[in-house]
């Protein structure tokens, strides 16, 4: 069972509150980045999450067509063929998708799942992102009303961004300023809105200083103990236990962020991080060491051959491979999900 259940995968969510740890969720754009990922996870013992964001579903759908559903479902099917052959397990989610392409990209998808249930298989994906981040509150939440009822009948987890996560996103972008943090009153609205579980279980991506990109240690201000005052907020507001940590939160815009802000946001209910431009480094620079290091031979110069073994793409993508499963090992460790794979 290398792909969750949606029973299986609801057990990983509840593990890593429990146990205060979180689980990478990787974006893939290939069947390689994929194998890295799966390799990463299995090196680690951990289980994780595969994300495909709208932009990697569009590449992955060929560049004649460029069809976002077609992609997605394309490398789900192959994850979950190829991903038994690794001893752990994993659920597949879709990253970041804004109003204008949920009809191109999450709705479709949901269809999808929605028809597999229907004749008592398990739904292709086991979560699914809608980025209402751009919209105002009231109608992010709306439109999540919807997502999260066709969301909860296909058996399937929906992630909500409700605040801005500073930078850009395939194509979502937000100013990096002081705005960029979520507010107990959004939190309590989002509760009223979306339930705390008796409407389906939703993952919330909120804002506490998070930037997508690339960014050194120091550039952005988090405030990781700020989601402590959202789960307490909430918790006041509902009459449970201050500790009861109601939400399971989303950290996004990770990169470069202090071991110490992760371990605070793992302290304060963060189940799954985002980890994107840190795997596409590390996907990415043996190749370009292996390009120059080897240019006569991956290049006909001088009217010379070259060597195919240089630009046989087998032998750069290995390198590839070993390099991203190795930051994926490394995202465990920080993340403390080594050794917690369900057995």
């Amino acid at each position: 069972m290398p792909i969750a259940t949606p029973e299986v995968y609801n057990e990983m969510l509840d593990r890593a509150k429990a146990g205060k740890f979180a689980y990478p969720a990787i974006n893939v754009t290939s069947s390689q980045t994929l194998h890295a990922a799966l390799r990463g996870f299995a090196e680690a013992e951990s289980d994780g999450i595969i994300q495909i964001s709208t932009g990697g579903a569009e590449f992955l759908g060929g560049q004649h067509k460029k069809d976002m559903v077609t992609g997605a479902v394309a490398l789900a099917e192959f994850a979950h063929i190829v991903a038994a052959k690794y001893d752990i397990t994993v659920a597949l989610h879709t990253d970041h998708c804004p109003k204008d392409k949920l009809d191109g990209y999450v709705r479709p998808l949901l269809a999808v799942s929605e028809e597999r249930v229907a004749r008592g298989e398990n739904p292709l994906f086991q979560s699914h992102m809608w980025d209402g981040s751009a919209e105002t509150l009231a109608d992010n939440l709306q439109i999540a009303q919807e997502l999260l009822a066709r969301a909860a009948a296909a058996k399937i987890v929906l992630e909500v961004e409700i605040t801005p996560t500073g930078g850009e996103e395939d194509g979502v972008s937000h100013e990096i300023n002081d705005s960029l943090y979520t507010t107990v009153d959004d939190a309590i609205r989002t509760a009223e809105a979306l339930g705390l579980g008796e409407k389906g279980r939703y993952l919330l991506a909120a804002s506490f200083g998070n930037v997508h990109g690339v960014y050194k240690p120091g550039n952005v201000v988090l405030r990781p103990e700020l989601l402590k005052e959202l789960n307490e907020g909430v918790a006041a507001e509902y009459g449970r236990p201050t500790d009861s940590k109601p939400f399971d939160f989303v950290f996004h815009g990770g990169s470069g962020s202090s071991e110490q802000e992760i371990l605070t946001a793992l302290e304060n209910g963060v189940v799954k991080m985002n980890i994107d431009t840190d795997t596409q480094y590390a996907f990415t620079r043996p190749v370009a060491d292996h390009m120059f290091k080897n240019y006569d031979g991956v290049l006909k110069v001088d009217g010379e051959v070259g060597s195919k073994k240089t630009y046989d793409p087998r032998s750069w993508g290995k390198l590839a491979e070993a390099s991203m499963a190795k930051r994926v090992l490394e995202a465990c460790a920080n993340l403390r999900s080594t050794g917690t794979r369900i057995k």
